[in-house]
């Protein structure tokens, strides 16, 4: 037995079956290259569902975390810390809002802003308290918490966990008719992803994100924009809205902000908004610990530094022309923006022995909706590198009947 498959075992006999990972140990990481226990390479073209958007073990990074590490590592929010401060100006720098509010986990920002939604609208906008209502649409994903999937359309996510927290309305993705139909008086929030990742890399229409802020504007409500996967240069801008330019009243962050090394979060917004948070109203522990704000603030600087918003621009735009290129009869769509891509198969078709074909061919991709295979490399791949990924790609995709009779 290999030690890759022993220690794939071990995970399965002492572990909550909640996931299917890839069968594939990763041991060591660098950059876009990751390796297993056996020393076989792959690049990875997942990121850790883009929390690793600054390549693996990015050096920066790692230094900050060591030096802090051997200074302070968590004081919680009873003192403060010499960190935070300088991180959450930084933070509020990098993305153009006033105030933030900084969090672990990408799920606990999404709670958070549903927090601030709901505060609001029974203090600021009078909504009797208990009655708030925030809209959300179909095929979402913004985390695992019990509120969170009670607005779920995914059934794997969804069911069996009621009873299911009240005060969600559910609407079609793209839809802004549908949007402004489902607002009335107790509405106080549209919460939206620009882009749906989990869903498939689905885009909206072009003009829909300008649409909403005009809604959202006209009828006084918040617009939330969760950009905890398509943050942080993903999408070849620093956030998906700009693309558009448009910017919402709250963001929700997470994934990249902790440079694929410790688990940072934050939500985004202006004083007047995040004024209705005082003292014991929300909070966390861990949230703006020293560790997690030097490495935030290194995961920053190497996001601008090394401009890693047009590099993702520039080298997704050459990675879906040439994937649209292949030959290759099953393949239904190549959509994406920056290094957020993926290919969408026949609707019958099931993609799990491809990802396993790309993983020996050694690219590492996962799919999702069953046809769909999302392609994420970090942000610091090189061209050369890319060209490398995309030619083994080639070879899998072009021999997908094979893999299909087989």
């Amino acid at each position: 037995m290999s030690k890759s498959q022993s220690i794939i075992e071990q995970a399965e006999r002492f572990g909550a079956h909640n996931y299917h990972p890839l069968p594939v140990v990763i041991a060591e990481a660098e950059g876009v290259v990751v390796r297993d226990p056996e020393g076989k390479e792959y690049m990875d073209f997942l990121s850790a569902y883009s929390a690793v958007n600054q390549g693996h073990r990015h050096p920066r990074i790692i230094g900050a975390l060591k030096a802090q590490a051997d200074r302070c590592t968590l004081t919680s929010r009873a003192f403060h810390n010499d960190r935070m401060g300088e991180f959450l100006e930084k933070l509020c720098a990098y993305t153009g809002f006033e105030m933030a509010l900084p969090m672990n986990t990408g799920a606990e920002a999404v709670e958070t802003a549903i927090k601030l939604a709901r505060r609001w609208g029974s203090l600021v906008k009078g909504v009797e308290n208990g009655r708030q209502r925030i809209i959300v649409c179909e095929d979402n994903f913004h985390g695992r918490t019990s509120t969170i999937i009670s607005f779920s359309t995914d059934a794997e996510a969804h069911d069996h966990y009621g009873p299911y927290t009240p005060g969600f309305e559910i609407i079609p993705y793209d839809d802004t008719g549908a949007l402004e139909g489902a607002i009335d008086g107790d509405t106080v929030a549209f919460l939206f992803e620009p882009i749906q990742g989990e869903a498939g890399v689905a885009l909206p229409r072009e003009g829909f994100l300008a649409e909403v802020r005009r809604i959202c504007t006209d009828r006084k409500i918040l617009m939330i924009a969760d950009e905890v996967q398509t943050g942080f240069c993903r999408t070849g801008r620093r956030f998906a809205c700009e693309h558009e330019g448009v910017r919402p009243d709250v963001m929700t962050l997470g994934k990249a902000l902790g440079g694929g090394v410790f688990p940072v979060s934050a939500v985004v917004a202006d004083r007047e908004l995040m004024g209705v948070f005082e003292p014991n109203t929300h909070g966390s522990t861990f949230g703006g610990n020293p560790l997690g704000a030097a490495v935030a603030i290194a995961a920053l600087e190497v996001l601008e530094d090394e401009e890693l918003d047009a590099r993702a621009e520039r080298l997704g735009k050459r990675f879906r022309e040439r994937i649209a290129d292949m030959k290759c009869d099953r393949i239904r769509q190549v959509r994406g923006k920056g290094l957020l891509n993926a290919v969408v198969f026949d609707d019958d078709f099931e993609a799990w022995d491809v990802c396993l074909a790309l993983r020996d061919a050694g690219i590492l991709a996962k799919q999702t909706h069953g046809n769909i295979i999302r392609f994420a490399p970090p942000l610091v791949i090189g061209e050369d590198e890319l060209d490398v990924a995309i030619e083994r790609i080639r070879a899998v995709f072009e021999q997908i009947e094979e893999l299909v009779r087989s």
